[in-house]
C-alpha cells in the first residue's frame, strides 16, 4: 500500500500539476480532499480544489516542472522535497508576466484515505525565491513596479 501512495504522490505531481491534464483529478483526488497548503486559502473541499490551484499555476506559470528530490513513506503518508521550475508567462499578484525562469524547492505531504486517492495535502513553499527570480520582488523588499 505504501509504495501504491508513493505512486500516486509522483503521479498527481506529473498528471496534474506539472502537464495541467485534469481528466484523472477524480481518479487521484478524494472528495473530501482539503489542501492546507499556505497559499491555497479559501479552497472548496474535493477535487474542485486542486483543479483551481492546477489552473492558476498553469495561468501564471509556463514550463512548469516538479522534480522529486527525496520522498519518504509510511502508513497513509507521502513527503517529498521537491523543486519546481518554470517560466512566469502569466500574470501573477497582479503584475504582467515577466518571462523570468525560477527554480525554487518546496516540501510536500500527502496524506491518502483507504481508498488510495489523496485526502490532505500540505505545503511548505519558498515563495520569497519564487518572486526574487521572477523579478516581482526588489533588492530592497519591495514589490517590482
Amino acid at each position: 500500500m505504501v509504495e501504491d501512495h508513493r505512486l500516486a504522490a509522483r503521479r498527481a505531481l506529473e498528471e496534474l500539476y506539472e502537464r495541467g491534464d485534469l481528466k484523472r483529478v477524480d481518479d487521484l483526488v478524494h472528495p473530501d480532499f482539503y489542501d492546507d497548503e499556505p497559499g491555497h486559502p479559501d479552497l472548496p473541499r474535493g477535487p474542485e480544489a486542486v483543479r483551481r490551484v492546477v489552473e492558476s499555476l498553469h495561468r501564471s506559470f509556463g514550463d512548469l516542472r516538479f522534480a522529486v528530490e527525496d520522498e519518504i513513506a509510511e502508513g497513509a503518508k507521502v513527503v517529498q522535497r521537491v523543486t519546481m521550475s518554470g517560466r512566469q508567462s502569466g500574470p501573477m499578484l497582479g503584475h504582467e508576466p515577466t518571462g523570468a525562469g525560477f527554480s525554487v524547492r518546496h516540501i510536500y505531504i500527502w496524506e491518502f484515505a483507504d481508498d488510495g486517492r489523496i485526502l490532505r495535502h500540505w505545503g511548505a513553499r519558498d515563495d520569497m525565491r519564487l518572486l526574487e527570480q521572477t523579478g516581482l520582488r526588489g533588492e530592497d523588499g519591495g514589490g517590482a513596479g
